[in-house]
């Protein structure tokens, strides 16, 4: 199955984000109040296109059902994490992309706009699925979330309803891998590994607070 190979060839890149700073001191509560404001600006930037792409996941599907849930999954994006980003971060204007976002942002654009749906699909899931993943844990390792103080963002990817969209996406991107041609497959799982790779230099640049360096 594609999503459970894609999974263990990720797995140092996996452990890699495990060991960042930025989530253990998310989980023990002691992340600078500026640096988590700082990551979710960048989150609510990266969103913004993640949308985006989602969107376009939605326009290159062919059965119904999985442009409903890339479409749904957009507006998510949307209507949803948008009002976490809300209550952290008071003037998103103010934020610039950083130079990660923008590498991320515009490696997941030119996934959707190459039109091979598949690759796209691939590209998508490792944001659902490692949030999913760090979510659910750091929910059990915290405990009572009613007195952390990002213990909302901890219970919006750890909780159960991510869970049920994370495994959607697999099942989408398992399906799509089992016709693919040996050539696409092989894309896959590169643009699965490297949007894997983004995500833990997301967390490190946030939590380095990055900046252009000119």
């Amino acid at each position: 199955m594609f999503s459970t190979v894609a999974w263990h060839r990720t797995a140092r890149v996996r452990e890699a984000i495990d060991a960042l700073p930025l989530l253990h001191q998310l989980s023990d509560a002691t992340l600078a109040e500026e640096t988590f404001r700082h990551y979710l600006a960048q989150d609510a930037l990266y969103l913004a296109d993640y949308g985006r792409v989602l969107a376009a996941a939605a326009a290159q599907a062919q059965a119904s059902e999985e442009m409903a849930f890339w479409a749904q999954a957009a507006r998510e994006v949307v209507e949803v994490e948008r009002q976490l980003h809300a209550t952290h971060v008071t003037d998103l204007t103010a934020a610039e992309p950083s130079p990660t976002t923008v590498a991320y942002t515009s490696y997941l654009l030119s996934l959707a706009t190459a039109g091979n749906y598949p690759v796209l699909a691939a590209g998508i899931l490792p944001c659902f699925w490692v949030y999913d993943d760090v979510g659910t844990r750091l929910k059990a390792a915290v405990g009572d979330l009613s007195t952390h103080p990002y213990g909302d963002w901890i219970a919006t990817y750890g909780d159960p309803d991510f869970t049920a969209a994370t495994d959607t996406a697999r099942d989408i991107v398992d399906h799509l891998a089992d016709q693919a041609s040996p050539g696409t497959l092989a894309r896959m799982h590169t643009a699965f590994h490297r949007a894997t790779q983004y995500e833990w230099m997301f967390w490190d640049a946030a939590h380095r607070q990055e900046t252009w360096p000119i």
